[in-house]
């Protein structure tokens, strides 16, 4: 039985996006400026992150149940829109087999995995699929997610910000949100900036009798990110003006996993015909998900490691798969202003005072480890019945 898809109508937060095609923003960590009084080229750091990847390509995935893939053992399954045109899912031949990998491979539409139908009593027909990046990721642009199936009737699509320990729901897909929800269908377009975070139900990916060449179910991340982009939804520093000033937008989009939740395959018209189940599955041919690693503006550049999962490589002295730690000193993320080279920030050095502290080296606050009788953030203050002589005696 499938883990259950916890639907959890929440608002949520949002990542350096280069929406309105800004593939190029904040591309460099470092630049050369001449010095104002003697013209000498310095190196200034600046706010960076990397370019747009396929995050798909980069994904761990999960099914729940695991084995819900068509084809151990071989098993038949029709068209919905007639049963007598049929065919073999069979995991032991290869022209025959569907795996879930095939979601993700670099063949697009021509290959898709595959689940096993109604048929094998499965009450509800609910599955998840769980992808996982193991690092903070940053979505785009829309998710597309096609089917080679028909849509499913019922769907939802949700992510995690810790690693799938808790769940938050992006949107609801059904044939009926108020029967199926509770909640009356809604568009992108009835959002304005305010609830441009808001779940809503759609019924435009879902019908009571499907066709064949309607096959993609899309999560409307562009749309959504316009809403921020000033008066004519246009302006790129308006949008990084929001993403740097309001953290629930900036972490709208930041995700660790994402999950699509299965719950019910298309079915023509409204009753489950009992007597051909093996025309009830579910089949997903590409998932397409365009994004970024997350690197709190401290990386231009993503690479997978030795552990096969992506992660930033970090400047201006910082560290970390997302950057977010210091080799030394107090970390603090960049920052989007002023548009359009940023704000490095960074790691500032802690400065702890050599005869006060223990050594130079602080905690995230930047508060020292003080010696006996020694206080303050820097360690350069005595404490009450102390006094200062190359560090505090009594």
């Amino acid at each position: 039985m499938a883990s259950r898809c916890v639907l959890m109508l929440v608002l949520f937060a949002m990542p350096p996006v280069p929406a309105l095609g800004l593939q190029d923003e904040y591309n460099r960590c470092m630049e050369q400026e001449q010095h104002e009084r003697d013209g000498r080229s310095v190196g200034v750091a600046r706010a960076c992150q990397p370019t747009v990847l396929e995050l798909a390509h980069y994904v761990r995935f999960r099914l729940d149940p695991p084995n819900i893939t068509c084809g151990n053992p071989s098993n038949k399954f029709c068209r919905l829109e007639n049963e007598y045109m049929c065919g073999e899912c069979d995991s032991s031949t290869p022209e025959l087999s569907h795996p879930p990998s095939l979601m993700f491979d670099a063949e697009g539409y021509t290959t898709f995995w595959q689940s096993v139908t109604w048929q094998n009593n499965l009450r509800p027909f609910n599955i998840n699929i769980t992808l996982s990046w193991g690092k903070s990721v940053e979505l785009t642009d829309d998710i597309v997610i096609t089917f080679e199936s028909h849509r499913p009737s019922t769907m939802i699509l949700q992510k995690s910000m810790d690693h799938g320990r808790t769940w938050h729901t992006y949107q609801l897909y059904a044939k009926d949100c108020i029967k199926t929800f509770g909640m009356r269908s809604a568009s992108v377009l009835n959002l304005s900036t305010n609830s441009s975070m808001k779940v809503i139900c759609t019924e435009v990916y879902s019908s009571k009798f499907p066709s064949k060449e309607a096959q993609v179910v899309r999560y409307e991340v562009y749309k959504r990110l316009k809403l921020h982009s000033g008066p004519n939804q246009q302006d790129p520093a308006t949008l990084y003006h929001s993403l740097e000033t309001n953290r629930v937008l900036r972490n709208f989009l930041t995700l660790t996993d994402l999950r699509i939740c299965l719950l019910e395959p298309a079915i023509w018209g409204d009753f489950v015909d009992q007597k051909n189940l093996n025309k009830y599955y579910y089949a997903i041919s590409d998932v397409q998900i365009p994004g970024r690693c997350q690197c709190n503006l401290h990386a231009n550049e993503c690479k997978v490691g030795e552990d096969g999962i992506l992660g930033c490589v970090c400047q201006h002295n910082t560290t970390g798969r997302d950057c977010k730690q210091c080799r030394t000193g107090v970390w603090s993320r960049g920052s989007y202003l002023p548009y359009p080279k940023g704000t490095a920030n960074g790691c500032t050095e802690c400065a702890c005072d050599l005869f006060g502290s223990v050594r130079d080296h602080c905690d995230d606050s930047g508060q020292c480890r003080c010696k006996a009788g020694t206080t303050s953030p820097k360690c350069n203050q005595c404490e009450t019945g102390f006094h200062w002589h190359r560090g505090c005696q009594r």
